[in-house]
């Protein structure tokens, strides 16, 4: 499943290339309670049709009935970027849905270049991680590769987001766990690959989209190449398949190793792997075991819901390493 911003993007770059004028929205500045956060995109053709999201969708209309008018029209034809207001007042709040009096800036680019936009793509659809800069008074856009992610930046004059492949998830055994961690991640617009050498396990596998790989588990996520945007789960319950992922993984870049087992399961591998694999303690400290946040999970189902939760929590700054 393409994520969010690639497919708004992407959206604009064929909108831009049949002919149509493309608005461009981003999110670059919140205060109080906001419904998207900074960098957040939305394309808007100047016949009525958007993808992405800024807000929960009134801001959208607005942004639609605004800019499909005879106004809309003339604003469109400009070449000079515009940022605009909401939520400013309580009466906007409420109109716009925008909880506790929330307000977004919002930076509208009204005629983004179909050549700059196509090679976004193209390097986006290669795998690089990009850097786009935006001058807010003249709407020239610049591109530069990165090698890691950087938060949004805004300082009136400039926007510089970073934009990328999707996130990648390795599971580890192709059990009832895993098909509802992947339908999660897959929701989430992660990349997911199911890695279980147990032929046995594959004829039951049914989620469309997760990739299924017959390789050993440390030579998956030797071929994965974890970089900061990837995580690994083991989920096999066999100590044989998840401690061969969890030895590589622990040593990558991956934002995100976790592993299935009770608590006293969790520190037993710990031991083993500083006894007899004298793993460091660092990379101890960044195994997430039991995996998951608590909320009292028993099935299969809560313990993804879970899981999933606690990846979240990582990749977007909550939690930074196991307890």
């Amino acid at each position: 499943m393409e994520n969010v911003d690639a497919r708004v993007l992407r959206s604009a770059r064929d909108w831009l290339a049949s002919g149509h004028r493309v608005m461009l929205v981003t999110v670059v500045k919140t205060w109080g309670s906001s419904p998207r956060p900074v960098g957040s995109m939305m394309a808007l053709r100047e016949d009525g049709p958007c993808v992405g999201s800024v807000s929960g969708g009134c801001i959208e209309d607005d942004l639609v009935h605004r800019y499909t008018s005879a106004y809309g029209d003339a604003c469109m034809r400009q070449s000079r970027p515009e940022l605009v207001r909401y939520g400013v007042t309580a009466d906007e709040a409420h109109r716009f849905g925008l909880p506790c009096g929330g307000t977004l800036e919002l930076l509208l680019e009204f005629a983004p270049a179909l050549s700059v936009m196509d090679d976004l793509v193209q390097r986006l659809d290669a795998g690089q991680l990009v850097q786009r800069t935006v001058d807010c008074h003249s709407g020239l856009v610049r591109l530069a590769e990165t090698s890691s992610p950087a938060a949004v930046h805004f300082d009136g004059a400039s926007l510089s987001v970073t934009l990328g492949p999707q996130y990648r998830m390795l599971l580890i055994g192709a059990g009832a766990l895993a098909e509802y961690v992947a339908v999660m991640a897959l929701f989430n617009h992660f990349e997911v690959t199911v890695c279980d050498p147990r032929i046995e396990h594959h004829d039951t596998w049914s989620v469309a989209g997760a990739k299924l790989s017959t390789e050993m588990p440390d030579d998956a996520v030797r071929s994965m190449q974890p970089d900061t945007r990837s995580c690994i789960l083991a989920l096999s319950h066999d100590p044989k398949l998840d401690d061969l992922a969890l030895l590589e993984a622990l040593y990558s870049p991956a934002f995100y190793v976790g592993a299935i087992g009770s608590r006293r399961n969790a520190h037993s591998r710990k031991q083993r792997f500083s006894e007899h694999f004298d793993a460091t303690e660092d990379a101890l400290q960044r195994l997430h075991s039991p995996v998951g946040l608590h909320i009292g999970s028993k099935t299969p189902a809560e313990i993804a819901v879970s899981a999933m939760a606690e990846v979240l929590a990582v990749k977007n700054g909550i939690l930074r390493h196991s307890a």
